[in-house]
């Protein structure tokens, strides 16, 4: 390879390799907010594109489901069909199967719905990120609607469309959780009970010293874990098949011609592509469960303590 090819190759990835691969799974951010609002104690609550995406997918979520138990309910049947049955098996599954071998019989009502939120809600957006729906909007704009740089669907373009790849998502379910794990142990045991019950009793006094503030970290580390699993294993995917399809691209400008790139992106990239992208519909459910399971883990600690 020649020093210009090398050098024309450099600036392929720096292109394509990095600041693309960036911009289609990171936030829109600032830079290209699809609404702006204005700026209070020096937080900017313009609109970005997983704020959008994140609208999108709870009030999808919340229309589909509530339509549909409302229409179950007007026909008055016991035995649903369709959606609804397909819903009722999500509902009996997430209560029988995660919720109440952790939780216990006495209190699987009361930690369900919550659950079956996080389940919904995890595994919608994950899926919703899988479908291209915004690159089909810019095929459809370059083609058809000729709109301006400034105009939304402009802006639309930019940034990844799988919200629980951002952080400050999975951060906030985490959020949730934790405040649910000392919701549970105290509506079981008394708010100070169960901060008693983060060690166990009849110890000698040393021990204490050591052993509090490993539980005390232990409680913090749980949505820690939460937060980083879920974000990074979204992420991780969209990043990988983005550097496979970059081949195409590397290719053809190192040997500066475009069968170089169609050959490699045949032989290597579109097959690898497909690997990842099926393993990502397996990660798409993993990931809701995982979440969902662990969230009913730790509560399940908080209500039944065991030393």
């Amino acid at each position: 390879m020649t020093l210009a090819q090398e050098h024309a190759a450099a600036e392929v990835t720096e292109k394509f390799g990095g600041q693309a691969i960036i911009e289609h799974v990171a936030n829109s951010g600032l830079d290209h907010p699809l609404l702006h609002l204005p700026t209070i104690a020096g937080i900017d609550f313009s609109v970005t594109k997983h704020v959008f995406m994140l609208w999108l997918v709870a009030g999808t979520m919340f229309v589909v489901v509530t339509w549909a138990v409302r229409r179950y309910l007007r026909q008055q049947q016991l035995i649903p069909s369709g959606f609804m049955n397909g819903l009722e098996a999500v509902v009996e599954f997430v209560r029988d199967t995660i919720v109440q071998p952790n939780v216990g019989t006495r209190w699987v009502n009361t930690w369900t719905p919550l659950m079956l939120t996080f389940f919904i809600f995890i595994l919608c957006a994950n899926a919703i990120g899988l479908v291209p729906i915004f690159d089909l909007v810019g095929v459809l704009d370059h083609w058809v609607l000729h709109t301006g740089e400034d105009s939304f669907l402009k802006r639309l373009l930019h940034g990844g469309t799988t919200v629980t790849a951002n952080f400050n998502v999975t951060a906030a379910l985490a959020t949730v959780t934790f405040g649910s794990i000392i919701a549970a142990g105290s509506m079981a045991h008394g708010f100070v009970q169960y901060w008693k019950n983060l060690v166990p009793h009849g110890l000698a006094w040393p021990i204490y010293i050591l052993l509090i503030p490993i539980e005390i970290m232990g409680l913090f580390v749980r949505p820690f874990a939460l937060t980083m699993r879920l974000a990074a294993n979204m992420t991780g995917g969209h990043i990988a098949i983005l550097a496979v399809l970059s081949f195409v691209f590397l290719f053809a400008d190192m040997f500066g011609r475009a069968m170089a790139g169609i050959g490699v992106g045949l032989a290597v990239s579109v097959p690898l592509a497909v690997g990842i992208s099926a393993l990502e519909i397996i990660v798409v459910l993993v990931q809701a469960y995982v979440f969902t399971l662990l969230t009913a883990v730790f509560i399940g600690m908080a209500i039944h303590v065991h030393h």
